[in-house]
Parts: structure tokens; sequence; C-alpha cells
């Protein structure tokens, strides 16, 4: 399993940006049973869990982005997504997409960055 993150970019506070995490080297059945998560970490801090969308398709949220974030998945492209509105410079941070199997097994993407300018 590989994990594949993009949509990262400069973006004016209040703006919007989609971030894509897609799996790739899995089946579909293997793609499905994935709960999926975004994480982020600005400098100086430690990686945080932002929204999270189980096998089941229950999402959770971070209290810092509820309301603005959506995560969701389309399995048929083996794509999460994280679309990001009203964006607040405080989003600011490199965003990693993550994947835990039915097994256990953790699969972490490379991040992408995300500016937001004031």
């Amino acid at each position: 399993v590989q994990l594949q993150a993009s949509g990262g970019g400069l973006v004016q506070a209040g703006g919007s940006l989609r971030l894509s995490c897609v799996v790739s080297r899995s089946i579909l059945s293997t793609f499905i049973g994935l709960d999926i998560d975004w994480h982020r970490q600005a400098p100086g801090k430690e990686r945080e869990l932002v929204a999270a969308v189980a096998s089941s398709r229950r999402t959770m949220y971070a209290d810092s982005v509820k309301g603005r974030f959506t995560i969701s998945r389309d399995n048929a492209k083996k794509t999460v997504y994280l679309q990001m509105n009203n964006v607040e410079p405080e989003d600011t941070a490199v965003y990693y997409c993550h994947a835990r199997s039915v097994s256990g097994a953790d699969f972490w993407g490379q991040g992408t960055q995300v500016t937001v300018s004031s």
C-alpha cells in the first residue's frame, strides 16, 4: 500500500483548498477496509490528527477544524479527500495522510505543504 498526498499550496485566509490522498498498490477490497486520516505538523509543533474517515465512512474531526474541513472517501477511485474551507493562518502545516489496515498495519504518505497567508 502506498499513499500519495497532493493539493497543498498557498492560499489566503478565508479561502479553500482540497487535499487528495491516492492509495495505490492495493486492491479495492483492501482500500475499502482501510481507516484513513489526515494529520498535520506545523513548525515546532507535534503532529496532530485533523480528520479521519473509517472504513464504515464514519468521520471525526479535531475541534479546531470542525465546521470548516470535510473528509470524504471515494472507494472507486481509492482516494480520500480533505476539503478545507475558511482556512486560517493556524492551518499552516505539512499535511500527511495515514492509513491503517484491518490487520493493524500503518502506512504514511509524504506530506503536502499548506500555507495560509493572513
